[in-house]
């Protein structure tokens, strides 16, 4: 019988499968499910990017292989860009690597830095890709709990010095997913400096950094003594509702973009020119489509603000992203999920599947036109509504 490699076996399951299945069940059923589990906005991508691709297209210029870091043009839009509304001055040439979408860079970071053995520290509840890609590099994942007394910040002075000394990557993600945070300036300063001693490279995930209400978020290659040790993944899937065109970047310490790139180039032959061109269109363009998209959400999280009250449920209101993460009185996240689906027909993903921190949470992606969303918490409400 052929076999698979060890590492693929290492794998983690799919922990959301009973979930799944029942899903399937109801809809085969009948049932109408209303599902806000999973993170991928339900607008269209704005219409002047669609355009731009589509003109992009029937160049044939574009119809060849986009080898190398990215379009020199796409390059230079995202350091305008980050020139503009962050601060933050880079090279297009040597500090910037275009990624077909962040998730494909954060799962190959490792295997550019890691040799086996070698730890990187991953907060959970998170992403789970930062250890996905640290074990199919050979490496060791030091897991960090985000608690919600300290505000789901990770405390990074607790890592034992024999873990320390063997660590190459710290994983950060914020605004965060899956609890909706902010990262104070003040924070994320102290972990640079922190890791500036110890040769630590900072992996900072910015997925969401645009989806925030009340406060912008910090910009983490802004701050003194970032880029020496820090590079930071962006993506245009969450800020222009372009999850399935697949781009996205790797900026920052120009050795580490470089060997990304580099590891790249033996991988992939890199992201459709013509997407690049779009996203050059969308950094370049105005950003009163994101600014909508903003209200949007806030609105969106300002009505099940008003669900959670009702229900009486524990919950920190989302700084930013369009997740709401709620603290369930069972304590136990996939119950919580399935009587959810079973009795209301509403899907919603259990914290534990994030890291055994978020046990005891639940975790709503708000990324349903306002009529269902209002559906779904009518159903909850006349669920769990208190008495």
């Amino acid at each position: 019988m052929l076999s698979v490699s060890e590492r693929l076996e290492k794998l983690p399951p799919y922990l959301f499968a009973e979930i799944d299945r029942l899903k399937k069940k109801l809809l085969t059923q009948g049932h109408d499910v209303i599902s806000l589990g999973v993170g991928d906005p339900d607008e269209a991508t704005f219409p002047h990017i669609i355009g731009a691709c589509q003109q992009a297209v029937k160049n044939s210029r574009y119809h060849q292989y986009p080898l190398g870091q990215g379009s020199i043009l796409f390059r230079k839009a995202i350091a305008s860009y980050y020139e503009k509304y962050n601060n933050v001055s880079l090279d297009p040439e040597e500090e910037i690597c275009v990624l077909i979408g962040s998730k494909e860079g954060i799962a190959h970071l490792p295997l550019s830095v890691l040799n086996p053995g070698d730890y990187s520290l991953v907060p959970e509840p998170g992403y789970p890709v930062y250890h996905i890609g640290t074990m199919l590099a050979g490496g060791n994942t030091f897991f960090l709990p985000l608690k919600e007394e300290n505000s789901f910040l990770p405390d990074i002075s607790s890592v034992p010095a024999a873990v320390l000394e063997k660590t190459k990557i710290l994983w950060l993600n914020y605004p965060h997913n899956p609890t909706s945070v902010l990262a104070p300036a003040e924070y994320l300063q102290e972990v640079i400096n922190f890791c500036r001693k110890r040769n630590i490279l900072i992996a900072y995930d910015a997925a969401y950094h645009e989806i925030y209400y009340e406060k912008r978020p910090v910009s983490f290659l802004s701050l003194p003594g970032a880029r020496e040790v820090g590079v930071e993944f962006h993506s245009l899937s969450k800020t222009y509702n372009m999850t399935g065109w697949r781009i996205g970047w790797v900026c920052g310490n120009r050795q580490i973009v470089k060997a990304v790139a580099r590891l790249k180039e033996n991988i992939d032959s890199g992201t459709f020119e013509a997407i690049q061109v779009a996203g050059t269109v969308a950094l370049t363009g105005s950003q009163s489509c994101v600014q909508k998209m903003r209200s949007i959400y806030q609105k969106r999280r300002d009505l099940f603000t008003s669900c959670v009250r009702n229900i009486g449920w524990s919950a920190r209101i989302p700084e930013g992203t369009f997740y709401y993460w709620v603290r369930v009185p069972s304590g136990d996240s996939m119950s919580a999920a399935r009587q959810l689906l079973e009795k209301a027909h509403v899907v919603a993903t259990p914290g534990i599947g994030f890291g055994p921190s978020g046990e005891g949470y639940i975790r709503f992606s708000l990324t349903l036109p306002e009529e269902r969303l209002l559906q779904a918490i009518q159903r909850m409400e006349n669920l769990w509504k208190k008495k």
